[in-house]
């Protein structure tokens, strides 16, 4: 369908955009199971010669450049399709900068409080922090980042003048929301077996951040050897 037909605002025949819709959907699938996998298997960490860190970094790596692919085919794919203001001007330009500056804020900040481990997965890779972050951004959302992103996407429709960036967030927040419904609780689980073994006194997992790995039960080997 071509960008003349009134059923829908945007262009459907730009192979950019199909490309586009692929590519957000593979990159967090990818990387739960890549960490899923992580986590039972250390299959990465047992690639870089047993360094979780190591390990963490090279997923994270993976994790930005895949991000900056996806970026730079959002605005790619936006140019191809049709122009459309969103909203009356100023409003639109100014709307769409007030989204951008405010997705930007909550995702950089979750960085801040995370650091690169903390952001790319890397408590499936054993390095936990001493507890979970509760300060802003994580103190007003659960998962700021992803909704950081989000609303960075759907300024740029505004800010790009294309409708067909609001139907892209979409997509986005709809990938996002599924991939935290396995991430979410995943991660919950990992940190309420690191809070058991600290209770119980087998293992001072605080340890993980120096690169200790955790087993599929949630022991580290030191704490495994101990019981034996």
């Amino acid at each position: 369908m071509d960008s003349s037909s009134q059923l829908i605002p945007f262009d459907t025949s730009k192979p950019a955009l199909w490309f586009l819709l692929a590519l957000i959907t593979f990159n967090p699938t990818a990387w739960n199971i890549i960490a899923r996998n992580e986590y039972r298997n250390h299959t990465l960490t047992r690639l870089f010669g047993g360094n979780p860190r190591l390990a963490c970094y090279f997923l994270a790596s993976m994790i930005f450049s895949f991000g900056m692919l996806r970026d730079c085919l959002y605005r790619y794919a936006l140019l191809q399709q049709p122009y459309g203001l969103l909203l009356p001007q100023p409003w639109n330009t100014l709307v769409g900068f007030a989204l951008i500056v405010s997705g930007q804020v909550l995702a950089m900040s979750a960085y801040y409080q995370l650091g690169v481990t903390g952001t790319s997965m890397g408590d499936y890779f054993g390095l936990l922090k001493d507890s979970r972050v509760e300060g802003f951004p994580f103190s007003v959302l659960r998962d700021p980042m992803y909704v950081g992103s989000t609303i960075s996407f759907v300024g740029g429709a505004f800010w790009g003048e294309r409708p067909v960036g609001l139907f892209v967030s979409t997509w986005i927040w709809i990938v996002y929301y599924v991939a935290l419904r396995f991430e979410g609780p995943f991660t919950d689980m990992i940190y309420l077996r690191r809070g058991e073994v600290k209770t119980q006194g087998i293992v001072d997992l605080t340890g993980s951040e120096r690169g200790t790995a955790i087993d599929n039960d949630g022991l580290a080997p030191e704490a495994k050897r101990k019981e034996i």
